[in-house]
């Protein structure tokens, strides 16, 4: 085994490797060999740490020095001053902490020291592509606690841990094992739904790139609760760097004896294989999703019946969310009551929040249920760029609803956004300076629910176009009164009767920001401007 007095982390996320991280981590390696520090020192690539907006990230150990914006010709003055010489490169800290006196671990940071990291236990931390470093953190212990206490113990604790599923839904998880459990039929499957479409929304991407065995135990551990000796992991066709390092870790898993028969010497059976679709955004919906594993067209299916009952070809199904299912293996360790106390009652635990748009810190976040948007914007998120105000929050993503200044501290969580006409959602959180029109923001989330609709039932297939066309004659200075009216009718009408949750939650944006900011609608309806100077007279129907 070999001992290394330091190890450089490197973040190989997509985000940061779009900025060239491969490259720095090349610069590490030449310049430690160069300098003669390749026996002392280990260069590993991490996943995310959360921190998108200031990659290339590192972090040196065992000081825990987080560094940002780092090139390459940055990372050899890190190796000559820091790794050779013990002296801080404090030029390339994070920018909230250069003024500090002396010099904090990651730990310490604002944006890290206010999370409370769960899902994201080893994202950062550990090579994900290295099964040792992953059970070097306790990986597959649950798995092996789940298999002695048996598949009704497993149900009962994901039950009294309150976990409800993050994909959207907020469906309470042990429920759904139970139902599938339950379920006649010696063949049951589970699935786990990567279909990651909602634009801003990467959580379960960057889940997966930087800790898959987290998910890969998740799995096995739902599927010896519910009998399925057979699961699958549903892809979007994009995420290549996911679905590479998932497929090693699957590899990995069965060398170990975590997947396949006879999982640790018990009678388990159970393997997992990768889907990949063709990126319709429609297919993170549970049914649309298992037509196309099935060669279908990706379209909803009438229910009931359920998955749980008639799901993937016809045998009872259960499809959890990535994020859902990195929950598992931290409740089983900790157990139930642990997670009870995160967060509020009725939706204990933590959420991963994808933090975009006009904030100074973009990136990925893990924090309590019940956390207030103010303190994620302004505490981690720290405020808004270039001294501008803040607008409007848009939760749970494309479809969530649009929050206004006023409703800054409301808790985030499932519940009390449902309570303040918003969702919870993906996890998607976008922020809006006062540079935005809300009109134009609207008309832009329609054209997507537009080209994204599959067309299957006329409520959405209609109304999705006809809400478009409407709130970009508004954006014209051509509408009256009466339209705002046919709006919130159409709206009503798409929320009753689409089938899916793609028709039933579009209009979110529309009727949100008609509750929230009935001025700027009045001001392009009666006044024929535009306040934020966004809007003209020109059409954006495609």
């Amino acid at each position: 085994m070999e001992f290394f007095r330091s190890h450089v982390l490197v973040c190989s996320g997509a985000n940061c490797s779009l900025k060239g991280s491969r490259g720095v981590r090349t610069a590490f390696v030449e310049e430690i060999n160069a300098q003669g520090l390749d026996k002392e020192i280990k260069v590993i690539e991490t996943g995310c740490f959360g921190l998108c907006e200031e990659g290339p990230v590192v972090v040196v150990y065992p000081e825990a020095v987080h560094y940002c914006r780092v090139d390459p010709q940055d990372a050899k003055e890190i190796v000559r001053e820091h790794l050779a010489k013990g002296r801080v490169v404090k030029r390339l800290l994070f920018k909230g902490d250069m003024e500090l006196p002396g010099v904090q671990t990651w730990q310490q940071m604002d944006f890290y020291s206010r999370q409370k990291r769960v899902v994201l236990r080893n994202c950062g931390l550990i090579d994900p592509d290295n099964i040792d470093e992953y059970i070097a953190r306790n990986g597959y212990e649950a798995l092996g606690k789940a298999l002695s206490a048996g598949p009704d113990k497993v149900i009962e604790v994901v039950k009294k841990s309150g976990l409800r599923g993050r994909g959207g839904a907020g469906f309470p998880t042990g429920l759904k094992w139970d139902f599938t459990s339950q379920a006649p039929g010696e063949q049951k499957y589970l699935v786990c739904n990567a279909d990651e479409g909602e634009p801003g929304t990467f959580k379960d991407r960057l889940i997966l790139e930087g800790d898959p065995h987290s998910v890969i135990e998740g799995m096995a551990i739902a599927a010896f609760a519910i009998g399925a000796s057979q699961g699958y992991i549903y892809f979007r066709g994009e995420y290549r760097l996911s679905i590479d390092r998932l497929r090693n870790a699957i590899e990995q898993a069965r060398e170990y004896g975590l997947l396949g028969k006879g999982i640790l010497g018990s009678g388990f059976d159970f393997d997992i294989d990768i889907r990949v679709g063709a990126g319709a955004y429609v297919c993170g919906e549970e049914t649309a999703l298992l037509n196309s594993m099935e060669g279908k067209r990706g379209e909803p299916r009438y229910k009931p019946p359920y998955p749980a009952s008639v799901g993937l070809w016809g045998k009872p199904t259960c499809v959890n969310n990535v994020e859902t299912l990195a929950n598992i293996a931290p409740i089983i360790l900790e157990g139930a009551e642990w997670y009870v106390n995160i967060g509020p009652k009725g939706c204990p635990g933590t959420k991963v929040f994808t933090l975009t748009g006009n904030i100074n810190n973009a990136g990925l976040i893990e924090v309590p249920m019940g956390i207030t948007l103010r303190e994620i914007i302004y505490d981690i998120g720290g405020g808004i760029p270039n001294g501008r105000s803040f607008k409007m929050a848009q939760t749970g993503g494309t479809s969530g609803g649009c929050l206004p200044e006023a409703l800054l501290d409301v808790p985030m969580d499932i519940d009390s956004l449902e309570a303040a006409g918003s969702a919870l959602g993906s996890g998607a959180l976008m922020i809006m300076d006062d540079t935005h029109c809300i009109i134009d923001v609207v008309r832009c989330l329609l054209q997507f629910f537009c080209h994204e609709s599959c067309g299957q039932c006329t409520p959405c297939r209609e109304g999705t176009r006809r809400l478009y066309e409407l709130i970009d004659k508004i954006a014209r200075m051509e509408a009256v009164e009466e339209d705002v009216s046919l709006i919130k009718r159409l709206a009503r009408t798409m929320e009753d009767a689409s089938l899916c949750g793609l028709g039933q939650t579009a209009p979110f944006p529309i009727l949100t920001t008609m509750r929230f900011f009935p001025e700027e609608y009045k001001a392009h309806i009666e006044e024929g401007i535009c306040p934020a100077g966004v809007c003209n007279a020109r059409s954006h129907i495609a």
